[in-house]
């Protein structure tokens, strides 16, 4: 079962050729590449937020599998979802899902459902994979999708994840996808993403979650960084710093409604 690619020609190329020169061109040549342990990367069309998520993947030594953690736009499907594909397809080719990985994450995680109709139309978790088959063509992923907003689900699957990474002789790499504040102004945005921005610095879990609740912070994939963040907690990872900030309006000029984006890697 092979999940199709849904928005390819609309956040990024859907011409393999043209698609692998627009990821490359993404890459910044000083960049070194090293392992991590995770990273929240945005998920906008890559003429927005591709800089960002080219900074990130260019740091990051990508291992055999990848742990996607995504929010849910659509509202279809679980709260918290496997999908149940053999692979995700992009104009690059087919990117195989690890059902091994993904069985024992269901067996650590009992909230986490498989279920296809959360990633059918998710557009957060597709961008991500054609930077992952550019920088490791033989990469496969496992891809779950958060959509409730519940501490105690974060918190379960972090831990999950974070136990499952512990139990692989070559770790997965956790990638939480999310976009920053979303249709404020510049100023406005810049306040409340630096806000959550020290939350995730901090790996504090509950303080993220709690901070873009309270502060009205529209960070779409909140959960996907909470979920991530517990699971950095449980490895013991300390710290994580951001490599690269931008927003809309570094594309369209217009900075009295932007949505920001920002690239976080988390340490091993």
């Amino acid at each position: 079962m092979i999940r199709p690619a849904a928005v390819a020609g609309m956040f990024y190329e859907d011409s393999p050729e043209t698609l692998r020169r627009q990821v490359e061109t993404l890459f910044p040549e000083a960049a070194k590449a090293s392992d991590a342990f995770g990273a929240i990367v945005p998920h906008a069309g890559y003429v927005y937020s591709g800089p960002v998520a080219g900074e990130v993947y260019a740091r990051l030594r990508i291992p055999p599998a990848v742990i996607l953690l995504c929010p849910n736009h659509t509202g279809r499907g679980a709260p918290a979802s496997l999908d149940p594909s053999d692979a995700w397809r992009t104009p690059l080719g087919d990117v195989r899902v690890d059902r091994t990985l993904a069985a024992r994450l269901a067996e650590l995680a009992p909230s986490l459902t498989l279920d296809s109709a959360a990633h059918a139309r998710e557009h957060s978790l597709e961008v991500q994979l054609p930077f992952l088959q550019v920088r490791r063509p033989d990469v496969s992923i496992v891809a779950v999708c958060l959509g409730a907003p519940d501490l105690a689900l974060c918190e379960e699957v972090g831990e999950a994840v974070a136990r499952l990474r512990d139990e692989q002789a070559e770790p997965p790499l956790l990638l939480a996808s999310s976009d920053m504040n979303h249709y404020e102004s510049r100023a406005v945005g810049s306040r409340k993403d630096a806000r959550a921005l020290a939350r995730v610095e901090a790996i504090d879990a509950e303080g993220l979650f709690s901070t873009v609740i309270a502060e009205s912070i529209s960070m779409c994939g909140f959960l996907p960084a909470t979920a991530l963040l517990f699971a950095a907690r449980a490895a013991g990872v300390t710290s994580a710093r951001v490599v690269a900030r931008r927003d809309s309006g570094d594309e369209t000029g217009d900075t009295t409604s932007v949505v920001g984006y920002a690239g976080v890697i988390i340490e091993r």
